[in-house]
């Protein structure tokens, strides 16, 4: 993938955590299945379980998106990775915010979910665009390495060569490992021709 289109759902709310967004009582599961259903529970729905009919994604101009404005600190609190999975279930394919949590920025593009930084004032400028016309949409260029709105806004960000080449070649964590197999198996024959007591002999 060198480029993500889709409609951007404003959800300005600084410091965002992982508890919100993957309540607990979501994570008694043994798989990854079904944690769509938890993502942002309490914000989305009602305590007998009925849709928030104000909750942006709620709301039927928004419904699809896969693209999150979010506000700063996005996905502090807890490291539960389940936030990332259930939100990636959820459609969401990118979040941007003028700044994330270390621990959900790891998980996120470990398991391919983009993260764009942008400066508090261009995320406001996007986030007021889909506000005024909602259900536009952003263009996320990871070619040209911008952001672009459906009003003509334009705003470049940066992202590491690694995690880069993760998100446009579709690669995981694992995946991105095992792009350097050669070069580990080369190093683990130098390291037990030096060290030979420490290779594991398997029956």
């Amino acid at each position: 993938m060198h480029k993500l289109e889709g409609i951007a759902a404003p959800l300005l709310i600084d410091n965002l955590d992982t508890d919100q967004i993957m309540p607990k009582q979501f994570l008694r599961i043994i798989t990854k299945e079904g944690l769509d259903q938890g993502v942002l529970y309490d914000l989305r729905f009602e305590p007998d379980g009925t849709p928030k009919p104000g909750f942006v994604l709620n709301r039927a101009a928004y419904r699809g998106a896969n693209i999150l404005i979010g506000g700063a600190n996005f996905g502090c609190g807890s490291s539960r990775e389940h936030a990332v999975w259930g939100m990636q279930q959820l459609g969401i394919e990118a979040v941007i915010a003028s700044s994330f949590a270390e621990i959900f920025f790891g998980n996120a593009l470990a398991n391919r979910l983009l993260l764009i930084t942008l400066a508090p004032d261009q995320v406001d400028a996007l986030a007021a665009e889909t506000v005024a016309a909602p259900g536009s949409h952003v263009t996320i260029d990871l070619v040209d390495m911008s952001v672009r709105s459906a009003g003509g806004l334009a705003f470049p960000f940066t992202l590491g060569q690694r995690h880069k080449q993760m998100i446009t070649e579709g690669l995981d964590m694992v995946g991105a490992t095992l792009r350097q197999l050669a070069d580990i198996e080369a190093f683990e024959q130098r390291h037990h021709a030096e060290a030979p007591w420490t290779r594991v002999l398997h029956a």
